[in-house]
């Protein structure tokens, strides 16, 4: 199918244009007279360019998304219809993909398709969380506010991330420094000391030995190493794309020392509960907002605990009974207190206050942890570098030992 430019007007003699999908011009004519409009000009656009194909490649930042969101509420709420506000959110959206995106809903609406279906054309971009609240705010009659919960939602989602990736970024620098100090020593340094160590004679220590052998596997055997990494690699990531190896995968992150465990689940439950809360104050049916919190927890453990919450309210049960039969990934805490929501009716009030409380524990057990990290770190870089050093000169004491 081509993309097509129209110019027509209606009976009233009311101008519209814009642009629509179909085979033919023909096609395009009877679209516009199926809705009661006269064709003015009908002009094909051209396809893509080399440009825009590599634009496809780029990603859309969940900020991005956000400002075009939040643009998109107040347009609405100030009396702007979808279609219109549509046209503007495409023309002031920088990222190309983003923009294509918008064009392509703005053609689905222009063609008689609700708002949330012609998002959920475009999964990558808007996941089933958006589609579903914005077809929960069509349904209700309150697009404008259901639109400003989507951004906000996506804000705290963004920021979570955004918080967990600038943790990490100190450990990633030194372990990236250490790796290529331990490089540069093993190719470098080592093979000069082999050198010494010939003349010597005798039988090397073990550590010398190992350090040793690995100067040859990465100055003569590269290639071994890289195909090895590649196939740990290739084999780790097939292993965790798979239904058990992602429980598995899930499960051992919530169970690693040195409070990352803690981290990844205080990081599951914010989520969890900032969705949760998000979905039912959206207006969106209990049993799908159940369905799509578990699919975008980000943690399998969490998925298949959902999947036992939605099949206990089908039963007409609770929500907080099946939860507290997975402890690793409910706390009693959050039992409670979706226990208490259940109770007094107000879960979506309990849901939020448990998303700003473990929000607020991500952010210190970060700190916390970068705190710990720093020394560790410092102890292996110097730890790997002591090791080298050790195994070059512990050779020389022995033939010193024996010269005395």
């Amino acid at each position: 199918m081509s993309s097509f430019a129209f110019k027509a007007i209606d009976l009233a003699g009311v101008p519209s244009n814009g642009e629509v999908e179909a085979d033919d011009k023909q096609s395009v004519t009877a679209q516009l007279r199926n809705k009661g409009l006269i064709v003015l000009d009908i002009e094909e656009l051209s396809p893509p360019n080399a440009g825009d194909l590599l634009a496809r490649f780029k990603k859309v930042k969940a900020a991005e998304l956000t400002v075009a969101t939040r643009q998109l509420a107040t347009m609405v709420s100030s009396g702007m219809s979808v279609l219109r506000a549509l046209y503007v959110v495409e023309e002031q959206t920088e990222n190309d993909k983003l923009a294509e995106s918008w064009a392509g809903v703005r053609k689905d609406v222009e063609a008689g398709m609700s708002f949330s279906q012609s998002l959920s054309k475009f999964p990558k971009i808007f996941n089933e969380l958006y589609v579903a609240m914005v077809a929960a705010g069509e349904t209700g009659g309150i697009l404008e506010e259901t639109l400003l919960r989507v951004a906000d939602q996506l804000e705290k989602d963004d920021a979570l991330r955004r918080q967990v990736k600038a943790a990490m970024v100190y450990p990633i620098l030194i372990m990236s420094f250490a790796g290529v100090v331990l490089l540069s020593l093993v190719a470098f340094l080592v093979p000069v000391f082999e050198k010494i160590f010939k003349d010597f004679g005798g039988e090397l220590p073990v550590i010398t030995k190992f350090t040793v052998w690995m100067s040859h596997m990465v100055t003569g055997r590269w290639y071994v190493m890289i195909a090895v990494v590649v196939a740990v690699i290739y084999a780790f990531r097939r292993w965790k794309n798979s239904k058990r190896g992602q429980v598995q995968w899930d499960r051992f992150k919530l169970k690693v020392p040195f409070k990352i465990g803690d981290i990844v689940q205080k990081v599951a439950l914010a989520r969890f509960s900032r969705t949760f809360s998000g979905l039912i104050s959206a207006g969106v049916p209990m049993l799908e907002a159940i369905d799509i919190t578990g699919k975008t927890s980000g943690n399998k453990v969490v998925e298949r605990a959902m999947e036992n919450v939605r099949d206990s309210v089908k039963r007409g049960g609770t929500l907080h009974k099946p939860m507290s039969e997975v402890p690793e990934a409910f706390p009693m805490m959050v039992v409670q207190m979706v226990g208490v929501g259940e109770e007094t009716g107000a879960i979506e009030t309990m849901l939020t206050k448990v998303a700003d409380f473990y929000e607020d524990q991500v952010a210190a057990a970060m700190k916390a942890l970068t705190s710990i990290l720093e020394p560790l770190l410092i102890i292996i870089v110097g730890g790997i570098v002591g090791f080298i050093v050790i195994a070059m000169y512990l050779p020389m004491f022995k033939v010193y030992d024996q010269i005395k």
